[in-house]
Formats: structure tokens, sequence, C-alpha cells
């Protein structure tokens, strides 16, 4: 019995019956709310597709947020790194060295000194060499550092589409093998049908971003993965059996599949949105960093937040971190977190207390 009078003059056990199971109630309520808020949640993203659980971020939002990475990152041992990196490339790519060199002079940070002797070599030797006039010539014939330093013209309006449509049908005609993604780029360009337009933007968006494209494929800095996409997407939305009989822009809209090319046409779109906000050497630069639908949206979404400093900031941070950089989660995803967790840690607190008071009986049962 002393046992047991001891027992019972410890501080641990003497929560009142009463007071235990209003505690237990209220974990218990805790629980239930918790439950509800992140089941209501879970509901509304799944029923409604505007309700992701990543959002795009403003333009405002891109920009604080590559502040704050740039601040972390674009330290000088760093950039110093990275134009180092870049300097020992051959070819040397002048956009993404220009970019980095804005960044470390803005900053206060001294170049390298191989930086200056570089550029003066190759500026100079490009400019008494036919490289220049060969890309003034021809942009097929261009690398990105001749195309910056010489500057050369790059006109993004295509003036070949009907060309290519017509060169495609009598390849077809001729059953000669068809270019098939020059040709669904030309139809694009044409304008063919407004509700193309309506995806992306204006038709000078959607010719600007076919024309980047032809660009990119022509000097190879079209990423396998994209060329790949958008090859099947014309495969399947063009009427090949009339390609034969097209001979203007009229004709050519009568070639297209709408609803199979309307993928193609809003990442054309975006891409021209990514021109559009960079200028046309630094979107030729960043292409290389598109493989999707996805990336080309995000990218043009950084493009038009950042404008030129677009290319520094995919220099420093990235293409995982910079595309990052455009999302956010949603209110809703928010509210589901927040609810799982509080389900979850009032789950947890209930179990601890049921566990305990179980304990505690066992305890006193062994005492007395």
């Amino acid at each position: 019995m002393q046992g047991g009078k001891g027992w019972d003059a410890l501080p641990s056990p003497v929560i009142l019956p009463a007071m235990k199971r209003l505690l237990r109630a209220l974990l218990l309520l805790a629980f239930a709310g918790s439950l509800t808020v992140t089941l209501r949640a879970g509901y509304q993203i799944a029923n409604t597709p505007a309700l992701r659980p990543l959002i795009d971020r403003s333009a405002a939002e891109i920009e604080a947020a590559t502040d704050r990475m740039m601040a972390r990152e674009a330290t000088p041992d760093r950039l110093a790194a990275l134009i180092e990196a870049r300097l020992d490339e051959s070819p040397r790519n002048w956009v993404a060295l220009t970019a980095l060199a804005e960044v470390s002079e803005a900053q206060g940070y001294p170049l390298p000194a191989s930086y200056a002797q570089a550029w003066e070599e190759e500026s100079g030797l490009m400019a008494l060499s036919g490289d220049c006039l060969a890309c003034m010539w021809d942009i097929n014939a261009c690398s990105l550092s001749t195309a910056l330093i010489c500057k050369a013209p790059i006109f993004l309006t295509p003036v070949e589409d009907l060309r290519g449509v017509v060169k495609a049908g009598a390849d077809y005609s001729l059953g000669r093998p068809i270019d098939q993604l020059d040709l669904g780029l030309s139809v694009l360009g044409l304008g063919a049908t407004a509700a193309f337009v309506a995806t992306g933007g204006t038709s000078a968006t959607v010719k600007a971003g076919t024309a980047t494209i032809r660009l990119a494929r022509g000097m190879g800095r079209l990423s396998p993965a994209l060329g790949a996409r958008m090859t099947g997407a014309v495969t399947d939305g063009i009427r090949w059996a009339d390609l034969p009989m097209v001979r203007s822009a009229d004709d050519a809209a009568a070639l297209l599949r709408t609803d199979a090319l309307r993928p193609l046409a809003e990442t054309v779109a975006d891409l021209g949105r990514m021109a559009d906000a960079t200028g046309p050497v630094p979107a030729l630069h960043l292409l290389p960093l598109v493989d999707d639908a996805t990336d080309a949206r995000r990218l043009a979404n950084a493009a038009e937040a950042l404008g030129p400093k677009t290319v520094s900031r995919a220099e420093v941070l990235g293409k995982s971190r910079l595309l990052r950089a455009t999302l956010r989660y949603g209110d809703e995803a928010v509210a589901l977190i927040v609810g799982l967790v509080g389900a979850l840690l009032s789950f947890a607190m209930l179990l601890a207390g049921m566990v305990q008071s179980m304990v505690i009986r066992r305890l006193r049962a062994r005492v007395t």
C-alpha cells in the first residue's frame, strides 16, 4: 500500500479524468478540423485544373526571386570561374561571356585579364576575316559569336515559308523525303489560322518563334528532344494528301489539323515571346535549354520578366533553378500542406495521449 501512496504522490499522472477527457476532445477536434481542411483542399485541386499545386509567378515575383538567388550565387569567385570556363571553350560563346562580364562589372568585380585579351583578338580577327560577310549573307553560316560581334542583321520574319510548303509538296509528289519540321514551321509562319494566334499572342509572335527555331536548327542549337516533339506534332497535324495542291497561304490553311498542331503552335508562340523579350541572338543562345512545351512557357515567362538579364541568370543559376524561380505554390496547395501537417500533428498528439494513458494504467496496476 505504501508503494501505491508513493505513486499517487508523483506529479506526472495527476491530470484529473475530466481534464484528460477535455484534452482528448480538443485534440480530436483539431485532428478533425485539419483533416477537413486537407480533404477540402485536395478535392478542389483534383476537380479544378486551374488550381494546380504550382502556379506561375508574376514578372515582379520572378525578378525578386532571381535577385535573391543571384545575391547568393554571383560571388566574385564564382563569376570569375564561369568566365574562365567560357574562355576555355572553342569556339568561344561571346553571348554568355558578355552577359557574365556585365554582371561582374555591375557589382564592381574585376574581370580576368584574359577576357579583354580574348575579346580584342577575336573581334579583330572576325572583322578582318570573311566570317562577318558570310554571317551577314546567310544566318545559317553564323555562330553566336559572329552574330554578336559582327552585328549581323537577323530577320525574325521568315520570307521563305511558302517556298518551304511548296517544296514539301513537290517532294511528297515525287516520293522524296520531306523535312517535316521545316514544313510545320513554314505552315505556322504563314499565319494560316487565327486559332493559333489566340494561343500565344499575335501573328508576329508566332512568326518570331518559327524563325528563331529555324535559325537555331540551322546553327545546330535546337535540342534533340524539342526537335523530336515538334516533328511528331507535324506528322499528326498535316493533311498530307492535300500537300501538292498548296500554292498560297489560304491553301496552307487547309492542310492543318488544328487540334493536333495546337501544342506546337503554343510552343512556337512561347519561343517568340522569348525572342521578343531578349532579342534574337540571346534567344538563340537560350534555346538549347528548351526540351518541351513546359520549358518553353517557363523560359518565356522568365525572359519577359528579366529581359536581357535572362542570359546572365541562366549562366549563373542554371536551367533548373531559373525555371524553378518562375513557379510558386498556389494558395490551395499551401492549404493542403498546412492541413496535412496539422492533421498529422493532431493525430500524433492524440495517439501519444492514448499511449500515455495505457502506460500509466499498467504501471498503476503493477504498483498497487
